[in-house]
């Protein structure tokens, strides 16, 4: 796993205007950034994103200036998704080429579930560009059959965060 985020573009959509983004100016200050497989999976929609959701008033009160999601999907997928969700407090990072999880090492072909390229599923903590800890899920390999998810909870980090790790 490499040390320092990757600097690349991200292209959001807000308020029906494209803005382009670049992780050195989205990173600023102490941020956490959790990857996922797909917006409007099982998981990742019943727990994962949501689990930060609902902790992120406890995970800003660790000095955490931002929390992004990001998953290898286009703005568009994203922003449905965060409002089918009723997400209020996490920022989503749409990765839809998968440049910067490529360049994280974490994209993984997952074609035998008719997806492509996604994400290996991770979170991370970050201070600016530099990552600070990482909470990578186990057994990261193409076309696995499951997607584990214990490692990178809002819990896992939480705790952390909390000195309890």
């Amino acid at each position: 796993m490499i040390t320092k985020l990757p600097n690349t573009k991200f292209m959001l959509r807000e308020n029906g205007e494209w803005l382009e983004a670049h992780t050195e100016n989205l990173f600023i200050g102490k941020n956490i950034l959790f990857a996922l497989p797909g917006a409007f999976t099982p998981t990742c929609s019943s727990t994962h994103l949501p689990q930060f959701d609902l902790l992120y008033d406890e995970l800003k009160g660790y000095n955490i200036d931002n929390i992004y999601c990001l998953s290898v999907n286009d703005a568009f997928v994203m922003n449905a998704w965060a409002r089918e969700l009723s997400i209020k407090n996490i920022k989503m990072l749409p990765d839809g080429n998968g440049d910067f999880t490529r360049l994280m090492g974490m994209l993984v072909d997952k074609s035998d579930k008719g997806f492509g390229m996604r994400s290996w599923r991770y979170a991370l903590v970050t201070k600016g560009m530099e990552i600070e800890k990482t909470f990578i899920e186990d057994g990261k390999e193409d076309n696995l059959s499951d997607s584990p998810f214990v490692r990178s909870s809002a819990t896992s980090v939480l705790n952390y965060l909390r000195g309890i790790e």
